[in-house]
C-alpha cells in the first residue's frame, strides 16, 4: 500500500485546509490538495491526500470512504501513479518535425 490517497465526490466549497483537517484525525498529513480548474479556479470535485505512512493512509481510507463531508458522500481510494500523456503540446515537436533545424523559430 502506498501513502497517497485519491478523494472523489468533494463539494466545490472544500479547500486544502479542510481536507487536511479531515484526514489529520487519522494520522500525520504530509500534503492535501484539492484539484482546481486552472482558468476559473473552481474545484473539480476531487483531490489528493498524502499521509506520512502507509498504515495511516490505510486507516484513513477505511474510516473515511463513503462518509459525508458538506452533505456530499466522498470516496477515498488508493491513488494510482499519473499516466504519461500521449497527446497535447508536450509532444507537438514529435508530430511536426522541422525540415531544417537551423531555421529560425516562428514564435
Amino acid at each position: 500500500m502506498i501513502n497517497k490517497l485519491f478523494v472523489a465526490g468533494l463539494a466545490y466549497a472544500v479547500n486544502d485546509a479542510q481536507l487536511t483537517e479531515l484526514f489529520a484525525q487519522y494520522g500525520n498529513v504530509t500534503s492535501a490538495k484539492v484539484i482546481t480548474d486552472k482558468y476559473s479556479g473552481q474545484s473539480k470535485g476531487f483531490g489528493f491526500v498524502e499521509m506520512s505512512t502507509a498504515d495511516e493512509a490505510k486507516v484513513a481510507m477505511d474510516k473515511l470512504n463513503n462518509t459525508e463531508l458538506l452533505d456530499r458522500t466522498i470516496i477515498v481510494k488508493e491513488a494510482r501513479p499519473q499516466e504519461e500523456r500521449k497527446d497535447g503540446f508536450q509532444n507537438r515537436n514529435d508530430r511536426y518535425p522541422r525540415k531544417d533545424e537551423k531555421s529560425p523559430t516562428r514564435w
